[in-house]
């Protein structure tokens, strides 16, 4: 399966992509020259790695028809910024109040499922 994602540059220190049919768009942060007008694109690749986690926790959920009401996710990211590079995710997930015991460990396990961090793991050939 291919993919293509466009990418332009609307001015500044602005970048937006375009990826089937939605628009992203991303900016700097002040201090790095931008007017921090959207999200810089680490964020986004963090936003990926917590809605994804959130999607599989969602799924399990309807898919047995379990309450979703109250169910959150939160999610810390803790980097290294000096080589080598290291990072720590930790997510912490709120069940509803009512969740069945018989399903938490089950939860967990389908949100360590999520695809992003998949392919994390098995990181991708990048070329140019």
């Amino acid at each position: 399966m291919k993919q293509t994602l466009k990418v332009s540059f609307p001015g500044g220190k602005k970048v937006d992509v375009t990826a089937g049919d939605f628009h992203v768009q991303t900016d700097q942060c002040v201090k790095a020259g931008g007017e921090a007008s959207a999200p810089e694109p680490f964020d986004l690749f963090l936003s990926s790695l917590a809605s994804c986690a959130g999607i599989y926790a969602l799924n399990f959920c309807q898919s047995r028809n379990l309450p979703t009401d109250g169910l959150s996710l939160d999610m810390d990211w803790e980097r290294d910024d000096k080589p080598p590079f290291s990072a720590r995710v930790h997510y912490r997930l709120t069940l509803p109040k009512d969740f069945p015991d018989k399903y938490r460990s089950s939860i967990l396990k389908a949100v360590d499922l999520c695809t992003v961090k998949r392919y994390l793991h098995n990181p991708p050939e990048f070329t140019l």
